[in-house]
């Protein structure tokens, strides 16, 4: 049964995951977080950290974390199958479409609409993300006190850096891991 729902729930991620790894985050902790037990918010931010810092479509790596932690390598597999098939259906799907009628005016006119909502959920992921690592919790919190001053720290330096030097973000990610280690082993 169990296989099944990761099947299920990584499908429905990878059908409506429209605009890539970091719009399908509000989709992957809804399933795994709150739909299906699955992980803790804490878990599910790990697990976003890792997905993000290793090769590959995020997406498709959270799907094969959460499917080996839920249900071992079968579950992992079939984890990863469920999230990737409807991509390939789709994909080539559109692709006959788009190059049949790319010039149709409705064609451009759904793209267009297609960006905003794409840009929304990007950013709903990301405002999780910052709260969640700025207060341990997934809801803005109403006492703001509890602010994890460190993590402000380095979200503001790596966030300056990417901004302001343009440098490959694996820099950025293997400098924020080393300062996390170093910062939070002295308090």
């Amino acid at each position: 049964m169990i296989y099944l729902e990761l099947l299920w729930s990584f499908f429905q991620i990878g059908l409506f995951s429209i605009g890539g790894g970091y719009a399908a985050m509000p989709l992957i902790q809804n399933q795994v977080v709150d739909v299906h037990p699955w992980l803790t918010m804490t878990q599910f931010a790990d697990i976003m950290a890792i997905a993000e810092m290793t090769p590959g479509p995020i997406a498709v790596n959270s799907a094969t974390f959460v499917g080996i932690q839920v249900g071992g390598i079968l579950g992992a597999i079939i984890a990863t199958v469920g999230c990737i098939l409807p991509s390939c259906v789709i994909v080539m799907t559109l692709a006959y479409i788009y190059y049949r009628f790319r010039e149709l005016k409705t064609v451009q006119g759904v793209l267009a609409g297609l960006r905003p909502a794409v840009a929304a959920m990007i950013a709903s992921a990301g405002i999780t993300l910052i709260i969640m690592s700025f207060y341990g919790e997934r809801i803005l919190p109403v006492d703001l006190s509890g602010i994890n001053i460190i993590s402000v720290i380095i979200f503001a330096v790596g966030f300056w850096v990417l901004r302001n030097w343009k440098v490959n973000p694996i820099y950025v990610m293997l400098g924020a891991g080393i300062a996390g280690v170093l910062l939070y082993s002295i308090v």
